[in-house]
């Protein structure tokens, strides 16, 4: 029976099992042998990672050409205007090309929203705002680079969700194990 783990990873956490300089990894927080990340958050990200023991699970969620749906909450300085927006909803072109076509909006702070450690730099002078974005394909440090790209860089990013599955209930390090 196909194991599924979700993890909310916390900051400065390394997507992978073992690390030869010692900084921390999943290891730490998922003890359940045989499983696997289905694609990765960088270690300056931080929110829903799903781990399974299915290999072809792993593939439908990892892969780009299954275009599976990923949410994530976006910090950025600034306060995006309308253009940046409709940027970002059309799709923004980075030095890969272009990006798909993206769901954006500007969201209030997500409720319940735990600190950050180490907190994110913030200037006196320089608004934030939240955006809440949601993307089919999965490039490296794909969010990071739209936002900047529109001229709004990210300062803290939390994945929400992937597929059907989201971070609802589950605090910095926690995980919660299904069985399907």
């Amino acid at each position: 029976m196909p194991r599924i783990i979700l993890l909310n990873k916390p900051f400065d956490v390394l997507c992978q099992f073992t690390d030869r300089e010692g900084r921390r990894t999943l290891a730490v927080y998922v003890p359940e042998p045989g499983v696997y990340a289905a694609g990765r958050l960088d270690r300056d990200s931080e929110g829903l990672v799903v781990l399974t023991d299915d290999g072809r699970l792993q593939a439908r969620i990892s892969d780009p050409k299954h275009k599976m749906s990923k949410t994530y909450w976006v910090q950025v300085e600034g306060v995006p205007d309308a253009q940046a927006l409709k940027a970002l909803a059309e799709g923004v072109e980075l030095k890969d090309g272009l990006t798909l076509p993206a769901r954006v909006k500007i969201i209030d702070e997500p409720p319940g929203l735990w600190p950050r450690d180490p907190p994110i730099r913030v200037r006196q002078s320089i608004p934030t705002s939240w955006l809440e974005l949601t993307i089919s394909e999965g490039r490296n440090r794909q969010v990071r680079r739209m936002t900047a790209a529109v001229g709004h860089p990210t300062l803290r990013l939390i994945r929400y969700r992937v597929g059907s599955w989201t971070l609802d209930g589950l605090g910095p390090g926690e995980r919660l194990v299904l069985e399907i």
